[in-house]
Order: C-alpha cells, then structure tokens, then sequence
C-alpha cells in the first residue's frame, strides 16, 4: 500500500519519521532493561544503564560508555550473588 506524495512531504510527518527510530530504540533499551517476563526487575542491568547515562551526560566516548555500562553490571552481579 502506498501513501500520496502529499501526505509524505508534510513537515509533521517528516519529523515523526525522523523521530521515530530513536523512540522505538529506547523503548527497547527500556524494556529489555527493565523487564523480566510479564513484571519489571530493578537489577544490575538498570545500574548499568544509570551509569552509561552518566557517562553520557560527561560527553565521554561511546566505547567508554559501553565498557562502564558493562564493567558496572558485572560488578552489581558479582556482589549480588
């Protein structure tokens, strides 16, 4: 099924379509972080998600932000048994 071309050049639709992958992207993160099953679950994967937001707000680079976000999950597993 196709639009019209109209519909398509709409500057709302344009920027919905711009925005739209960055939304569907952190409801993935946001439910694969905080889900287990059918009920949600505050464990070492949200400690690693607070700190990359961290890092994220310092500006650090993306590797760095990935290798804390992992390093701090695997520290809260180790110690929370």
């Amino acid at each position: 099924m196709s639009l019209p071309a109209a519909w398509l050049e709409d500057p709302r639709v344009l920027r919905a379509a711009t925005l739209l992958p960055v939304a569907l992207l952190a409801a993935l993160v946001a439910v694969q972080t905080f889900g287990d099953g059918r009920s949600l679950a505050l464990d070492a994967r949200a400690a690693g998600i607070a700190v990359a937001i961290v890092a994220v707000l310092l500006r650090a680079p993306f590797l760095v932000v990935v290798v804390l976000a992992a390093a701090t999950a695997a520290v809260v597993r180790a110690f929370a048994g």
